[in-house]
């Protein structure tokens, strides 16, 4: 897979252990900054993240900032983005299972190196499981998406 990932100056110690993870387990990736410790606005770089992933460029995304908070929450302003903030493994591996998230948002103020190397590895290594229940469901989000 081909994976966008992005950070603001609070996630940037950690994004480069993170793209390790990811291209250790043979996935491409496209690091879309922050490049610097300098201060960054997370919606900016969580816009560019999105925008790759919902035009098919990448397959997923990935958000670091401070909490994930943030970063999940102007994702999922995106059309199209199913973003959750993962900060145990159950939770990066369900959300793509049963809600089909396609952006994963990690805090690093939250989450070690260590755990931060598992949840990539959950969530890179999930798969939607498309039950009737979970695509009924998955439906009913971009329906709210519609609505505005």
């Amino acid at each position: 897979m081909r994976i966008a990932i992005g950070c603001d100056h609070a996630g940037y110690p950690m994004k480069a252990a993170v793209i390790d993870v990811i291209r250790g387990l043979g996935h491409e990736v496209e690091d879309l900054g922050t490049h610097t410790p300098d201060p960054v606005d997370f919606p900016d770089i969580a816009r560019t993240v999105c925008a790759r992933v919902a035009s098919g460029a990448a397959s997923r995304g990935m958000l670091v900032c401070g909490t994930g908070v943030g970063a999940a929450i102007a994702a999922n302003k995106r059309r199209g983005i199913r973003a959750a903030v993962c900060h145990d493994v159950h939770s990066a591996h369900q959300s793509v299972e049963h809600d089909d998230v396609n952006v994963m948002c990690i805090g690093a103020q939250i989450v070690g190196a260590w755990l931060a190397r598992d949840l990539v590895r959950a969530f890179l290594e999930a798969r939607f499981d498309a039950t009737e229940d979970h695509r009924r469901r998955v439906a009913k989000l971009a329906e709210l998406e519609q609505e505005g």
